[in-house]
């Protein structure tokens, strides 16, 4: 793929993408080693401020997998995620990062094949931005214009 090692934060909905990615290894589906796979409760929990930490420390690109919409099982929880998606895509443009770092996807437990796609067209496309810019920055640079950007 590149001769930079490139890597990709999957946070996972505990209920449907988790369930999604484990069963796409049980099938002995490939996808990215670049793809770490956090497992959270619910999308809808997942912190704007931990993506962000996320950037400033290395990841190139940040996937957010949720339930299907409509089949949260917080009821509302991947639609806040994509809401909270889109408005780190905004943060980032202000910070000087491609909001095409971050993407959202909504998985069955299921989808296997299509988590494997998903993270496999999410790897190729920040193969195609470059490293992140942020991970050769001073960190107290960076942190200064997250708190400037967040408030």
């Amino acid at each position: 793929m590149s001769e930079t090692p490139f890597k990709i934060i999957a946070y996972c909905c505990r209920y449907c993408s988790y369930a999604a990615a484990d069963l796409a290894g049980v099938l002995r589906l490939s996808y990215p080693a670049e793809t770490r796979i956090v497992q959270i409760p619910c999308t809808g929990r997942l912190d704007m401020l931990e993506v962000l930490h996320a950037f400033e420390h290395g990841a190139d690109g940040v996937m957010v997998a949720g339930c299907l919409e409509g089949d949260c099982h917080f009821q509302e929880g991947n639609l806040n995620a994509r809401r909270r998606v889109e408005h780190i895509k905004q943060i980032m443009l202000q910070i000087g990062l491609e909001p095409e770092r971050i993407e959202m996807f909504n998985l069955s437990s299921a989808m296997a094949r299509q988590f494997a796609d998903a993270a496999t067209s999410m790897t190729q496309q920040v193969i195609d931005l470059g490293p992140n810019p942020l991970r050769v920055e001073d960190h107290n640079q960076v942190d200064q214009k997250i708190v400037n950007t967040v408030g």
